[in-house]
C-alpha cells in the first residue's frame, strides 16, 4: 500500500507518525518542566541562610550561613580561618581537624548550623598569643612536617590526643593519631613531637 493518499482530510502514515511523535514529546516534556519548576521553588524554601552564634578561638562570633554549609567551609570562607585544610572533604585525611567543645572533629563532615553555642578551637587559636603551644614547638624541634599541608590538622589532633590521655606509648599515639594522614610520611617525627609535648604537660 502506498504511504500517500489523495483523500482530503486524511493523513499519510508518514505524516501521522511525525505528528504523533511531536505531540508525544510535548506531553512528555510539559510535566518535566512543571516538576523542575516545582523543585526549584522547593529548593528555594529549603535552602536559606541562618545565623549561627558560637565561640571561635575564645571570641564570640555570629555568622550567617547557608543551612548546607559545612563547619569547615564556614571557618574558611566566612571567617577567613584557613588553617584547617580541605583535603579529602570526606573525613578520611584529618587535614580539617578542629576541637569542637574540646573534642577532635573532622570539620568537613558536620554542618555549621548544628553547632549553635559551641566552642571551637582551630590551629589559629592553639598558641598563647606570641607564645607557641608546646606541641607547635615540638613539631619544630622534631621536624614533624615537610610540605606542611597536614600540619595544622596534625597539631590540633595531637593536642586533643594529649588531653585525652592517649600518649602512654608510641604505639598508643600512633593508634589515636591514625585518622590524620601525612602524605610526606613524617609519622615518626610527629609521634616524637607528641611524646615531647605530652611530657611537658
Amino acid at each position: 500500500m502506498d504511504d500517500e493518499t489523495d483523500e482530503p482530510g486524511n493523513l499519510t502514515r508518514r505524516q501521522f507518525v511525525g505528528t504523533s511523535a511531536a505531540l508525544g514529546g510535548i506531553i512528555a516534556v510539559e510535566p518535566l518542566l512543571g516538576a523542575s519548576a516545582a523543585t526549584a521553588a522547593g529548593s528555594e524554601q529549603v535552602t536559606r541562610e541562618v545565623e549561627v552564634t558560637l565561640s571561635v578561638n575564645g571570641r564570640r562570633e555570629t555568622v550567617r550561613v547557608d543551612n548546607r554549609t559545612s563547619l569547615l567551609d564556614m571557618l574558611r570562607e566566612r571567617m577567613q580561618l584557613t588553617g584547617a585544610k580541605k583535603g579529602c572533604n570526606q573525613g578520611a585525611c584529618g587535614a580539617c581537624t578542629i576541637l569542637l567543645d574540646g573534642k577532635r572533629v573532622n570539620s568537613c563532615l558536620t554542618l555549621a548550623v548544628m553547632h549553635e553555642g559551641a566552642e571551637i578551637t582551630t590551629i589559629e587559636g592553639i598558641a598563647d598569643r606570641d607564645r607557641l603551644h608546646p606541641l607547635q614547638q615540638a613539631f619544630i624541634d622534631h621536624d614533624g612536617f615537610q610540605c606542611g599541608y597536614c600540619t595544622p590538622g596534625q597539631i590540633v589532633s595531637g593536642v586533643g590526643c594529649i588531653r585525652e590521655g592517649h600518649t602512654g606509648s608510641r604505639a598508643e599515639i600512633r593508634e589515636w593519631m591514625s585518622g590524620n594522614i601525612c602524605r610526606c610520611g613524617a609519622y615518626t617525627n610527629i609521634v616524637s613531637a607528641i611524646e615531647q609535648a605530652a611530657g611537658e604537660r
